[in-house]
């Protein structure tokens, strides 16, 4: 059901609220009234009339009138506002499946059907509430990006240290970056050695390793051992606030998803209403007119589509996938473009070793053994890489002694009686400039000397996901995407060397979130997007497409930006996603068809008179069940959720 945009989520939920107690209410007075006239009965009194009989015959007795004012307040204090709303979607021309549920619940007053005009003020209120909790709105990332960030920067003065607030950072202050924090603004580091995290902001897979003179950016996560900076911007004009602005900016133009029940209701409506008035013109008798309006209460748009989304939502949940906004379950098959960042989605987001090329004299097995067992003492972002990889090929890791790790100057030991050193191709040609030395290639790369002497050249590349190649694959056959993107801030050798690996043709690397802001904004004009992203530079784009999915739990800020989320960073339930998408459209459409469909043969039945409202009403929540029953399916899961 269609979320009014004008009507907040409060009043929707106070309606809802309302819609329930008096709907109570009704019930037990009902219970009470009945159990007085079987009283009466038995105490040789005559039985009160039918409340119903009384309610069609406009005769109501004083008990009658306690009985109905509950659901007469919910109509006057919920149905009112609501019809008001949708009296502004009458003169936009707007006609939806709330519309004629307005109708709905007109007729059912004139037909003193204060119960079924109850039920569906409850129906409208209620979606709207799911909806509103459903949807994210700019204010809650802007306050989740706001949180992340520390308020306090660490100020250097001499030999004292101050916290001051981040916007009390001038150019040119000295800053205290401790383990682990957040760095405040963007800079350069003057003092200490170590990494930082900056996946999240770059999509550099790497921890970064941090000198003298290297440039921090802010939003980046510190390692562990403290850093000192010498701040380069204010906190308004670095990396993460630029962020922040784009990130409101693409809030602002969020793609408005036009919802299933409205597309139906645009056809449905007019026919219910076009029946109703040449029923009534033909026969002159008013009451066909609203026993065509009573059967013609789109409750299989109503009630049947959210019941559907509601199962498809838990199934999803179990298969560890958290929706955030219901209206993609509806629009996931549609989408014609899929857009991915690299870090994190495509690849595992940590580096791997892909090579080692070993020189004149040595074997790789044996550098590969003496190395990893060096790498065992180190901190280096790269050691886990090389102690996996002599791991996987079973090889023994030896006794090591005298280690050595001087900032800028490699790590070094000995090693079964060997002098091992790990440095880089700068540091080893300024000492050899004759050392023969593999092409430069794309990702990242440490020299090994053993003895003094050129070893080996160990290649690192961000490890490619096992089945990214065939998840990209199958997107155009079983999906039916036409166009799928690489798009991510990453080095162009780095992201190609992926385009390649995966096959993916269109690439766009180097991008800064306003970068690929506008290369989503610019695909989504032309096609339904997908978006799949894991870092804080991928959210503007995340909000952009027309659907974006949130991969891992890396941040809290692309789980607030995001449709969707995956909870454990596989591409299977990402496939799944798509196939709970399609199956739930699918449902919804036979629950939705299907009932209104039904409901068209009982108006013309209505329309030639051999349907009263009374009936009519009848067989409309039979037609209900029916349609329930089938959306219910939604929640069962098939056999298979994937097919690659």
């Amino acid at each position: 059901m269609a979320h009014n945009p004008q009507l907040s989520s409060k009043p929707e939920t106070l309606i809802s609220v309302l819609s329930l107690l008096g709907i109570g209410a009704y019930l037990i007075l009902r219970y009470a009234l009945d159990a007085g006239n079987e009283f009466y009965t038995l105490s040789g009194h005559a039985s009160l009339t039918s409340p119903r009989a009384d309610t069609y015959s406009g005769r109501f007795s004083f008990r009658i009138l306690q009985q109905e004012l509950p659901l007469i307040a919910v109509l006057i204090l919920g149905g009112v506002p609501l019809l008001y709303q949708l009296l502004g979607k009458l003169f936009r021309r707007d006609l939806g499946a709330d519309l004629l549920a307005g109708i709905s619940i007109v007729t059912a007053v004139l037909l003193h059907e204060y119960l079924a005009g109850s039920l569906v003020v409850l129906m409208l209120a209620g979606g709207a509430v799911l909806e509103s909790q459903a949807v994210r709105r700019a204010s809650s990332v802007l306050e989740a990006l706001a949180r992340r960030m520390p308020s306090i920067a660490h100020r250097k003065t001499d030999d004292t240290m101050t916290d001051i607030t981040t916007e009390q950072v001038a150019i040119g202050d000295i800053l205290l970056i401790l383990p682990h924090e957040i760095c405040p603004v963007d800079g350069t580091v003057v003092e200490g050695t170590g990494t930082m995290d900056e996946s999240y902001l770059t999509g550099e897979p790497y921890m970064m390793s941090k000198v003298n003179g290297s440039q921090v950016l802010s939003g980046a996560i510190n390692g562990e051992t403290a850093l000192t900076i010498r701040a380069d911007k204010l906190a308004v004009d670095s990396r993460y606030a630029k962020i922040m602005e784009v990130m409101h900016s693409s809030e602002q133009h969020r793609p408005k998803l036009r919802r299933l029940g409205d597309q139906l209701g645009a056809v449905y409506t007019p026919v219910a209403l076009t029946l109703a008035l040449v029923a009534w013109s033909a026969s002159g008798d008013v009451i066909r007119f609203l026993a065509v309006l009573v059967i013609a209460t789109p409750c299989p748009l109503l009630i049947g589509i959210p019941v559907t989304i509601i199962s498809s939502i838990s199934l999803a949940a179990r298969r560890e996938i958290i929706i955030k906004n219901p209206a993609i379950l509806e629009t996931l098959g549609t989408c014609r473009t899929a857009i991915f960042d690299k870090t994190g989605t495509l690849t595992y987001g940590r580096p791997a070793l892909t090579a080692l090329i070993p020189g004149h004299g040595h074997s790789a097995q044996a550098v590969l053994s003496l190395i990893a067992s060096l790498e065992r003492y180190s901190k280096h972002p790269l050691s886990g890489a090389i102690i996996k990889a002599a791991e996987k090929s079973a090889l023994p890791l030896l006794k090591v002694s005298n280690i050595m790790e001087l900032p800028g100057e490699g790590l070094s030991g000995e090693v079964d009686g060997k002098r091992v050193q790990v440095t880089s191709r700068q540091k080893l040609l300024a000492l050899q400039p004759e050392a023969r030395l593999p092409p430069v290639c794309g990702g990242l790369e440490c020299i090994v000397l053993i003895d003094g002497a050129y070893a080996a050249t160990l290649q690192f590349r961000d490890e490619v996901r096992a089945d990214s190649s065939s998840f990209i694959n199958h997107l155009h056959p079983s999906h039916l995407f036409d166009r799928v993107m690489l798009v991510s801030g990453d080095r162009e050798s780095e992201v190609r060397y992926l385009a390649e690996q995966v096959g993916i043709e269109h690439v766009y690397f180097g991008q800064s979130p306003i970068q690929k802001l506008n290369i989503v904004r610019r695909e989504t004009k032309a096609a339904k997007t997908v978006f799949l992203g894991d870092g804080i530079n991928d959210a503007p784009a995340l909000t952009a497409a027309t659907i974006g999915i949130a991969f891992g739990q890396n941040s809290d800020i692309t789980g607030e930006s995001a449709d969707a989320v995956i909870m454990n960073s596989s591409l299977l339930k990402v496939d799944e996603l798509f196939h709970i998408g399609e199956r739930m459209r699918a449902i919804a459409l036979q629950s939705a068809i299907g009932g209104m469909s039904l409901s068209v043969i009982g108006m013309i039945a209505a329309g030639l008179g051999y349907l009263t409202p009374v009936a009519g009403a009848i067989t409309q929540e039979i037609i209900d069940v029916f349609a329930v029953l089938n959306a219910l399916r939604a929640a069962i899961p098939p056999k298979t959720l994937s097919d690659y």
